[in-house]
């Protein structure tokens, strides 16, 4: 009996080879012909793989034709190496390996840039990575009997406060924000503070020439009743003086002393505002100190837009790095410290000193290095450079400097420059005329400077001061904008030991600033607590959770 014939059987089974083309590319025309026609086996299939079988020639002849389009196009040479170093590259490295080699480079750089960008990038460390802030967000949810009070605050019109204040630009600031508090504490109308004219740089600019007078009238209008004069009906008023205020007073000393006076006479004058109001103070006037700060005292049109183009034009090349260098005489003076420059400069420092000893801030005790590694002075140039290697700055980095004149002219920068050399300031920046309508309102020039660096990537303060502190808190309230503290006491006795090799140090003072980059920081509320204009959280600034929970 004869078995069915399987269907299967008659049918015609065909294998494709799948070759890479590199190694299709390695192989002569004979190798690739003793691929293709493999030797006759004994067994039954060997017709299907004989020369006469027409699915073998066309195999052939397409391999063949591809290998020849390949030739012709990529000039391909057949003998070249399967595994050479370069297994990309379809050079021959006759004598112009190293040609090839960059010209494949290049080539593969192209056509993987849009996939693979991030990963062809140089690596910088992580000094432009941004602290985590937390969540912390701006908050100024005023309390329900703080509303009800500003009713019949802002309705007062017979008690006006005014007040003078002094300083440069950032301490002024700082006074300008304490009068406010005051005049709510006192339930008056607040008088368009006025700018003493300063004494080292006699700059009579007004408030208006500085900051943005309406926008400071509208962002307060349900805090304080803010005028620009005195009516016509208190012009004749003679203004009680009051001269003695002490640091650090709370709001109970400020009714007990103030209140009554301002209630009899209707208009009260203060001056030397500095540092004088407590920074401990009832939530609502924490937080009204950190809309003055953070929100009305914005500063005129044109400032902002001369501060607003330099920014633009340091950030025209991506991220830019900000210092604000203490290197002016004055500094040098005022903080009993020495420049180290020569013998002839610390001379004259230490004669502006004598002449002038009112100018010396505080502790006029200490000496010259008890000062210094107490880390109450500047950092120079070449402190802030070896700083900046530490933290990994890279090489390239644009930075933007803030201040006046060093001390011995540009030339005490030369450390800095050596290292970092794409360094700018307002003059730099600033096309011919910009800055000549300010060239005599020190004011008006650190504003810009607050101006760029407000908007830079990384701040850092070469010393402390009202400038440094005000933008720590303008850049936490921002978003927690990194801001680098120089732990100058603890680096110091690295600084000065010359035995201590390069890597060491930087690792040192690396690890010493781990954790002094901007990361939100609670404001304590224990005696002589810190500012809140420098530390915002917690009254003015909350978490997503606590805003949830609001």
């Amino acid at each position: 009996m004869a078995l069915p014939k399987n269907s299967n059987s008659t049918k015609k089974k065909v294998s494709y080879i799948s070759v890479p083309s590199q190694i299709i590319n390695s192989l002569s025309s004979s190798s690739l012909q003793s691929l293709l026609l493999s030797p006759k086996k004994s067994s039954r299939c060997t017709n299907r793989f004989s020369y006469r079988n027409p699915r073998i020639w066309f195999l052939t002849l397409f391999l063949v034709s591809l290998f020849g389009m390949l030739k012709l196009g990529f000039n391909v040479d057949p003998i070249s190496l399967p595994f050479s170093r370069y297994p990309c590259s379809t050079a021959s490295f006759d004598g112009e390996e190293e040609h090839h080699a960059v010209f494949s480079a290049k080539n593969d750089m192209q056509s993987n840039s849009s996939s693979n960008e991030t990963l062809l990038l140089p690596t910088e460390g992580d000094f432009w990575k941004q602290p985590d802030g937390l969540g912390f967000k701006p908050c100024l949810g005023f309390s329900r009997q703080y509303r009800k009070d500003s009713n019949s605050i802002l309705k007062n019109r017979w008690k006006y406060l005014l007040v003078v204040v002094s300083g440069g630009m950032n301490q002024q600031r700082n006074q300008i924000v304490d009068a406010v508090i005051i005049a709510r504490i006192l339930g008056a109308s607040l008088v368009v503070p006025v700018l003493q004219v300063n004494v080292i740089w006699g700059d009579e600019s007004e408030f208006a020439d500085i900051f943005d007078l309406e926008h400071f009238k509208n962002v307060l209008a349900d805090d304080v009743h803010i005028v620009s004069s005195l009516p016509s009906t208190h012009v004749m008023t003679r203004p009680v003086e009051e001269k003695k205020t002490p640091l650090h007073a709370s709001p109970q000393w400020i009714r007990a002393h103030y209140l009554k006076r301002i209630n009899r006479e209707r208009v009260l004058l203060l001056r030397g505002l500095d540092s004088r109001l407590s920074n401990d103070l009832p939530s609502d006037l924490q937080k009204l100190r950190c809309k003055v700060a953070f929100q009305a005292l914005r500063f005129s049109p044109r400032i902002l837009e001369l501060g607003n183009k330099l920014a633009s034009r340091m950030r025209s090349e991506g991220q830019y790095l900000s210092l604000h260098l203490r290197m002016e005489k004055d500094v040098w003076v005022r903080t009993g410290c020495l420049p180290g420059l020569t013998p002839e400069y610390d001379e004259i420092v230490n004669s502006e000193r004598q002449r002038h000893p009112e100018l010396l801030t505080g502790r006029s005790n200490m000496t010259y290095n008890q000062r210094k590694l107490a880390g109450l002075c500047p950092l120079t140039a070449l402190e802030v450079t070896r700083l900046l290697k530490a933290l990994e700055a890279p090489k390239d980095a644009r930075i933007y400097w803030a201040g006046g004149e060093p001390l011995g002219g540009k030339e005490v920068l030369e450390p800095l420059t050596k290292e970092f050399p794409h360094l700018y300031n307002k003059h730099d920046l600033a096309l011919p005329g910009e800055l000549e309508p300010f060239a005599k309102k020190a004011s008006v020039m650190a504003a810009i400077d607050y101006i760029v660096c407000e908007k830079s990537d990384v701040f850092i303060p070469s010393h402390g001061g009202n400038m440094g502190h005000a933008l720590q808190g303008q850049r936490a309230y921002a978003g927690h904008k990194k801001y680098i503290t120089p732990n100058k006491r603890q680096m110091l006795p690295y600084f000065m030991n010359a035995s201590l090799p390069e890597s060491d140090f930087n690792r040192i003072v690396k690890d010493l600033h781990r954790e002094s980059l901007g990361q939100p920081e609670l404001r304590t509320s224990s005696k002589g607590g810190k500012d809140v204009t420098k530390h915002p959280v917690p009254e003015c600034m909350c978490s997503d959770r606590q805003q949830q929970e609001q």
